[in-house]
């Protein structure tokens, strides 16, 4: 299999096999993320997709999910992602949910039409990389995107039949926001109606812009405490039904179906916790998944 540099699967669902078909981030200035920063965008060579697939219809052959990668693989237009699927369905006739993480952004170069065709050739369900639904905050970390893409692009996948998911990035807007990132984050994912809305918690990585930020003084992250009150506020004012999924960096298990049947008990779960939780614990279990 061809894959350049490190590989980052679905972090909620198990999608096999995996298929890179795009390397890097189209974008890769985000303050908070390293993930691609070391890896120039460009699109993986036909010739290797094809090697790949029939690779994994000798060990798979009976595949009906899988995930392309890399960070943002639907940047690319219609017309080259088109023969990507049709192949897959090639080789892979049993192929029934195409998935994969992206950016906002890249629904932009797709009407509608193109979507629906995307989806008829198996692409099901779609991550989109939002972190926030809130203008200033989305400006302050450098996503190059603002609220009325998500709500125009979601609008869009809703119309094509596209399942998506919305990801709420606690901490990111730091003290100088918090209140108004999780309102406003919070305000527009229950307009747009995701099927999964994932959360985590900010990590500060080494060689991030957000991190020499404050350095400086010139970003106050939260402490924990501060995390779950700011994820306290974003669930209050979530009102979608949805699949409500906390990753493991938020150091605490609200994950399931059904949110508005589940919301006063998750409420509950994080008040229990801002008042008698320990901190440190949180702070160690998130510290450690962010090592894994």
């Amino acid at each position: 299999m061809h894959f350049t540099g490190t590989v980052y699967r679905n972090p909620y669902w198990e999608t096999f096999p995996l298929l890179q078909i795009t390397q890097g981030c189209t974008h890769n200035k985000c303050k908070f993320c390293t993930m691609y920063r070391d890896v120039p965008f460009k699109m993986q060579p036909m010739e290797w997709i094809e090697e790949d697939l029939k690779e994994i219809a000798k060990v798979a052959p009976d595949a009906r999910t899988i995930q392309l990668l890399s960070a943002n693989p639907l940047a690319m237009t219609y017309d080259k992602l088109a023969p990507i699927l049709e192949m897959i369905n090639k080789y892979l006739p049993k192929m029934e949910y195409i998935y994969a993480c992206t950016r906002v952004t890249d629904m932009k170069n797709k009407t509608v039409e193109q979507l629906k065709s995307l989806k008829d050739m198996g692409l099901r369900e779609i991550s989109l990389g939002s972190e926030s639904g809130d203008d200033w905050t989305l400006e302050r970390i450098n996503k190059k995107c603002c609220a009325a893409d998500i709500t125009e692009q979601c609008a869009k996948l809703t119309e094509a039949g596209i399942n998506f998911w919305l990801c709420f990035l606690n901490g990111v807007a730091g003290k100088e926001h918090s209140l108004e990132h999780a309102i406003h984050s919070a305000e527009l994912f229950s307009q747009c109606k995701p099927m999964l809305v994932g959360t985590g918690g900010l990590t500060l990585f080494p060689g991030t812009p957000l991190l020499e930020e404050a350095q400086r003084g010139e970003f106050t992250p939260l402490s924990e405490k501060e995390m779950l009150i700011e994820l306290k506020v974003f669930v209050e004012h979530l009102t979608c039904d949805c699949y409500f999924n906390t990753h493991h960096t938020s150091g605490i298990h609200l994950s399931g179906p059904d949110f508005l049947k589940r919301k006063d008990s998750i409420i509950k779960a994080l008040e229990h916790e801002i008042e008698h939780g320990d901190m440190d614990r949180l702070a160690a279990i998130r510290q450690n998944k962010r090592s894994l």
